[in-house]
């Protein structure tokens, strides 16, 4: 005879609360021997090798932000050469850092190093050009290649490489900002290889690859200075050399706008170098194998974003008071005013700080903006102020607002400052006196688009020149 078991609704319940209570039990002691035991080196391996890649491609995007926020503050007829200009450095940066760059960055620099090796080429590891080259059907082989990998690296060798391949284009990318429109093509390349190959390096290598900077305690986490303000160094003494666009400034000291020519392109540019810097930031934790390592990221997120909007919204202000409207070429410079500014501590300010350093940091940049001009050095998207000047500012907020050494920080900034800048002019001088670096004038004021790379970028647009602007205006 079948018997049924009649159970309540209030012994169902206390019977899901019991199976609950146990599951939560069972999981509460497992994330303990988790804990006490410690990820699997493998997972760590495979959670940092991806991390790098993943935050690498990231900063890669960026690379598109450049080109469409140069792009959208050139005139219509130079939109070809910026654009090609940014595509062919990229590849430029990633080929000279692979041939030479990364080992002076990180070979071999030694305790209170000047430099690495000059090595030609970057490869994998033998041992994991050995764990590819296994057949996947002997696993045995497969395994003990692997342990051995794992004893010896946290990551793949080339996903570290690729990481940080991306940034020495970074700093060149700020470079083709400054000197656009009467810059000639082939000049400048030369120049991108040169500080991807050898600049950009050598003073990496003095923090990054642990020498001398390192030593005596700077901080830079992701390279307010080691990045950004080496690539405002570098563009800088090419717009002094090189000298301002034709037009721009009066003999009487007169100040004369030339307009970008499309607003929504470098308004897009912005948003995306700020989508990208969440892996330019976030991906130097290095490391993704640990509770600590993801908690740091996370923070790193929010302070990135939290500066870059305070940036933002500092500059609009700082236009409403000054110029009576919220300029919006201030507020786009304005948030990446504020990411350059955060670049240098994101891991130990709290949101907090990180709004009050990107706020200064907006203000700064739309007060550097009309200092550059009345200095009458022609900067065609207003990187100086947001690079160079905020790359400063961050790595002193690194002492100022957190635990930096503030003599460390500015021995850094100093000596940053006169290297890049002194190897920069010389490349820069040589190069004009050798093949020369500037267009006809003839040629700058119809648009570089058709003279240095024959496509246009927008066929069929009338050209206006400035002059022809001015008189519409009147």
């Amino acid at each position: 005879m079948n018997r049924k078991i009649l159970i309540s609704p209030y012994g169902r319940a206390l019977g899901v609360f019991t199976l609950f209570a146990l599951m939560m039990i069972n999981s509460s002691a497992a994330l303990a021997d988790e804990v006490t035991i410690g990820m699997s080196k493998e997972v760590a391996y495979i959670l940092n090798s991806f991390m790098f890649l993943m935050c690498g491609v990231l900063v890669m995007w960026m690379a598109a932000g450049f080109a469409m926020l140069e792009a959208g503050f050139v005139r219509i007829h130079n939109t070809s050469v910026i654009c090609l200009k940014n595509v062919a450095l990229f590849a430029i940066a990633g080929m000279m850092y692979y041939l030479i760059g990364y080992n002076l960055m990180y070979v071999d620099v030694g305790d209170h190093g000047l430099f690495g090796t000059f090595n030609i080429f970057y490869e994998p590891n033998a041992t994991e050009l050995a764990l590819m080259a296994t057949d996947d059907e002997n696993t045995a082989e497969i395994k003990a290649k692997t342990l051995q990998i794992l004893a010896e690296e946290d990551y793949s060798t080339m996903s570290d490489w690729f990481f940080q391949m991306v940034f020495v284009a970074t700093a060149a990318s700020i470079v083709s900002g400054t000197v656009a429109e009467r810059i000639r093509l082939r000049p400048f390349l030369i120049f991108v290889a040169v500080l991807s190959a050898f600049i950009y390096p050598i003073q990496g290598s003095w923090s990054w690859g642990e020498g001398w900077l390192n030593g005596i305690g700077f901080s830079d986490f992701a390279g307010s200075t080691i990045v950004h303000s080496v690539g405002g160094w570098a563009a800088l003494t090419g717009a002094i050399i090189l000298g301002p666009r034709v037009g721009k400034y009066g003999p009487n000291g007169e100040i004369t706008p030339i307009k970008g020519s499309n607003m929504p392109l470098a308004t897009i540019g912005t948003l995306i170098l700020w989508m990208g810097w969440f892996g330019f930031n976030g991906g130097s934790v290095l490391a993704m194998n640990s509770t600590k390592a993801v908690t740091t990221m996370s923070v790193v997120f929010v302070n990135t974003n939290m500066a870059a909007s305070a940036g933002c919204i500092a500059a609009m202000f700082y236009a409403i008071i000054v110029k009576g409207k919220p300029d919006l070429t201030y507020v786009l410079n304005g948030a990446l005013a504020g990411l350059v500014s955060i670049t240098a501590g994101p891991d130990v300010a709290s949101p907090g700080t990180a709004m009050l350093i990107g706020a200064i940091g907006g203000v700064l940049c739309s007060m550097a903006i009309p200092m550059f001009d009345r200095l009458k050095i022609d900067d065609v998207v207003g990187a100086l102020s947001v690079h160079l000047v905020c790359g400063i500012w961050g790595t002193l907020a690194v002492a100022i607002f957190m635990t930096g050494d503030f003599v460390a920080q500015i021995t850094g900034i100093v000596a940053v400052a006169i290297f890049v800048s002194s190897t920069s002019a010389a490349l820069w001088l040589f190069l004009k006196y050798s093949i020369g670096i500037r267009v006809h004038d003839e040629h700058e004021r119809t648009g570089l688009d058709h003279p240095e790379v024959g496509t246009e970028a927008y066929a069929g647009f009338y050209y206006r020149s400035n002059t022809e602007e001015q008189d519409e205006d009147v």
